[in-house]
């Protein structure tokens, strides 16, 4: 069974964060610190639960004095930066702490969490100030797409995606991107493909509440370049997977005369929890010319009141040879989840050739 991902907060991590404390606040108590960590209930606290729970301790043993302290975390960041510390995430505590205790202190902030965000990611931190301040964070977040360090640029872009996994949303940039898109234009063509994913990723959260102007975007920047072109496409996954046939024609997806789907079948009709489901089907081009096709299935699960809830997976995305015939064999897993609570009952799966859905299979979850 692999590692859970809250147990990165282990004993050889608080050793190391604690040692590393100590050279920039020396009277610092390493011993009391890791005790006050190991509460009662420690070990029932999920990652962000320890994330929270780390800042909060980490609080009471600085001064209350917050522009003096987050000089004293500044000092730690320069040290892990230069010692080329590579657990940012183990450190996304110290954006927390800025979260907690800096939303009332908003320049000392902004400027923390821009050299946070050189070692840690502050996109989570961030938030509250973006409700809070919407108007001048959006204006420092433009600047930031300026920026001399590429994770600072990449901050720009991640930090303000509407529907940031995990994150709390931002209301007003979910009614309204407009104020995202200047700095999506300013990063689409980014030296670091760390920045330009960022990009996409925004696109794509966009394209859940503005389709049409994702779309138009995707119209104007595409052939631009490679990198942007690559932007576009994985910014356009949630209305490909949707099957909207003007994004499937930017990208060569909407022939399907030629494209057949033959002796579609289950492995197994009755599926238990746990296990998987199995599939499978040939796929013939039957033009005498190459097919570039984008080869999906859906999942119908069934929801607690009865009905059905469609969710659309990626095979593959590639070119067919002429009048040729493919085998293809697929599994679904139902192994037990966080994110998704599986019901009992009727679940249905088909077949998606370049946005267009065939047959469904009926097939029951036991």
């Amino acid at each position: 069974m692999p590692e859970l991902l809250k147990n990165i907060y282990n004993a050889a991590f608080f050793e190391e964060f604690t040692a590393l404390f100590q050279q920039v606040k020396s009277d610092f108590d390493q011993k009391l610190f890791i005790k006050e960590i190991h509460t009662s209930n420690w070990e029932v606290m999920e990652l962000k639960q320890r994330m929270r729970h780390i800042a909060f301790t980490l609080n009471r043993f600085l001064t209350g004095n917050y522009q003096k302290d987050i000089e004293t975390l500044c000092q730690l960041i320069n040290l892990l930066i230069q010692q080329q510390n590579r657990k940012g995430l183990e450190y996304l505590f110290l954006p927390d702490y800025i979260e907690q205790f800096g939303i009332n202190e908003f320049d000392t902030s902004i400027k923390a969490m821009e050299k946070f965000t050189q070692f840690t990611s502050c996109e989570f931190a961030v938030r509250p100030f973006l409700i809070n301040y919407p108007d001048r964070m959006m204006q420092i977040m433009q600047s930031w797409a300026s920026h001399e360090n590429h994770a600072v640029r990449r901050f720009a872009s991640e930090g303000c995606r509407p529907r940031l996994p995990w994150a709390m949303a931002i209301p007003f940039l979910k009614i309204n991107p407009e104020p995202i898109l200047p700095i999506l234009e300013k990063l689409k063509n980014d030296s670091s493909e760390f920045v330009r994913k960022s990009v996409a990723n925004n696109l794509n959260d966009i394209s859940k509440d503005h389709p049409q102007l994702v779309i138009d975007l995707v119209q104007k920047w595409k052939g631009k370049s490679m990198d942007t072109d690559w932007v576009c496409k994985h910014g356009s996954r949630t209305l490909l997977k949707q099957g909207n046939r003007e994004v499937l024609d930017f990208f060569g997806l909407n022939n399907t005369n030629f494209v057949q789907i033959k002796d579609f079948q289950l492995l197994k009709s009755k599926v238990q929890i746990g296990d998987n489901l199995k599939f499978e089907f040939k796929l013939q081009n039957t033009n005498s010319e190459y097919l570039t096709i984008r080869l999906e299935y859906a999942i119908y699960y069934q929801k607690a009141n009865g009905s059905l809830a469609k969710k659309v997976y990626k095979i593959s995305e590639k070119t067919y040879s002429g009048n040729s015939e493919t085998f293809v064999r697929r599994k679904q897993s139902f192994k037990i989840i966080t994110t998704r609570k599986f019901h009992k009952g009727l679940h249905q799966v088909s077949v998606i050739v370049n946005g267009k859905e065939g047959q469904s299979l009926d097939f029951e979850l036991q």
